[in-house]
């Protein structure tokens, strides 16, 4: 513990057996209370979390930092509240993670091991509920696969040439890497956004496929750019997850169409088994397993268990369990983890990676955007552009191999963070264009 920690840790222990309340003393907790406003049943938690984990990464998380995280992950549906807005819940869950994290105040430790296997659970989960939004057994969706598998490429193209160039202007030899951030896309946030915002249509179905397909490859191809040493091993990886997860369907196949589901179903509901949701998890948790022994992002295994169970069709029992166990905990605490993962205040050190940040955000935005000429909304292909889990992997590798500078991680997660307020934006306009047109139609004849 050094000294500004244990400093702190006294004083918040000190104050927390007397009537003075720390939070109006406290230079770095204060603005956080000013900014989620203030709410008089969270002062003792925030005191209680910041006693707890003592300001410290060697600290373990608490009960007090669950209630914590659980209380200012309330920030996502207070924002997403006022329709006329249209933002979307994980926005006040990130925000909330970013002020309690590296860039904020600094409660919450991202690298802490239990908190981040909680959020890889919730990550897998959040991946599966998209999986199973997916209208697999949708004949439309056949056309919008090409669709988004063209767009995907289109993209794919357009991001090396912009890769090259921002190489050529910042003299850093990343080329191959640029390209990688510049054509991914987020599942991760996408997917929640549209749920969010009850995006549907048409385009919606061909952005689907385009985001988890450009996700899945940059996540494959990010070795092959940073790291060749270990681009086998990943995509053996990724082979090994598809195949488990053809496997998990031929399996729910087998079981739906023999009847055994349907007896498990109605012993489970009468005896209160919750046998359906018990075993989707055995199985989400096992692919979800064998991602992280064959190195593979666990989105992987996550929306791919998901699509399978959509091609079969999710029991709506299973669909509600899976979504309070999703949106009331694990979900939201993933968000907030990722927020607190992020520290844009390093990018003070060195101004001109500020500008390197903005670059490959801008560009990012302008990559997908360009698949306007296909056809796509552009309002569309800016929520497409929005990308987080490749440029957090590609920052955390570029420094664990000293392969880039310092300071060029955080303009990667600064690029990162341009292209989701754009998303955000994005959703928002077709969130509203959406209503209009709703309003707009005929009503139907009695």
């Amino acid at each position: 513990m050094d000294t500004t920690c244990e400093s702190r840790t006294i004083a918040w222990r000190d104050a927390a057996t007397t009537d003075t309340d720390p939070l109006s003393r406290d230079p770095v907790a204060s603005p956080l209370l000013g900014v989620v406003g203030a709410p008089i049943w969270l002062v003792p938690l925030v005191r209680t979390a910041l006693f707890c984990a003592g300001a410290c990464d060697s600290e373990p998380v608490t009960f007090a930092t669950l209630a914590l995280i659980s209380a200012v992950a309330v920030l996502g549906p207070i924002l997403a509240l006022p329709r006329r807005w249209y933002l979307p819940v994980m926005l006040g869950e990130l925000v909330a993670g970013v002020l309690l994290g590296r860039t904020g105040v600094g409660v919450l430790h991202p690298r802490d091991a239990t908190f981040t296997f909680l959020a890889n659970v919730g990550f897998a989960l959040i991946m599966f509920v998209a999986g199973t939004h997916v209208p697999v057994r949708d004949p439309r969706l056949h056309g919008a696969l090409r669709i988004g598998l063209a767009r995907v490429a289109g993209v794919a193209v357009l991001a090396v040439l912009l890769g090259a160039l921002i190489t050529g202007i910042f003299h850093t030899k990343h080329t191959a890497l640029y390209a990688v951030l510049l054509a991914s896309s987020s599942a991760a946030v996408v997917l929640p956004i549209v749920d969010s915002l009850n995006l549907h249509g048409g385009s919606v179905l061909a952005l689907v496929p385009q985001v988890a397909v450009a996700d899945a490859a940059c996540i494959v191809a990010l070795p092959l750019a940073i790291d060749t040493g270990h681009a086998g091993r990943a995509a053996l990886g990724a082979a090994a997850v598809l195949a488990a997860t053809v496997a998990a369907y031929v399996a729910l196949r087998y079981v739906e169409r023999s009847g055994i589901r349907k007896r498990v179903h109605r012993v489970s509901e009468e005896r209160k088994f919750a046998l359906e949701m018990r075993v989707h998890l055995v199985v989400l948790f096992a692919l979800a397993a064998l991602a992280t022994v064959t190195h593979v992002s666990i989105m992987l295994a996550g929306f791919g268990f998901g699509l399978a169970v959509a091609a079969v069709g999710e029991p709506r029992r299973l669909a509600r369990q899976v979504f309070a166990l999703t949106e009331g905990f694990l979900g939201p605490l993933f968000f907030v983890w990722l927020g607190a993962g992020l520290d844009v205040r390093s990018l003070g050190h060195r101004p001109s990676f500020i500008v390197l940040g903005v670059a490959l955000g801008l560009a990012a935005v302008a990559t997908h955007a360009a698949m306007r000429l296909t056809g796509q909304p552009v309002w569309y292909g800016g929520l497409a552009a929005a990308q987080l889990g490749v440029p957090v992997a590609a920052a955390t590798l570029g420094e664990q191999l000293r392969l880039l500078e310092p300071g060029e991680g955080s303009a990667l997660i600064l690029g990162a963070l341009i292209t989701i307020a754009v998303a955000i934006w994005a959703g928002a306009v077709a969130a509203r264009r959406q209503a209009h047109r709703a309003q707009d139609a005929p009503a139907a004849p009695a």
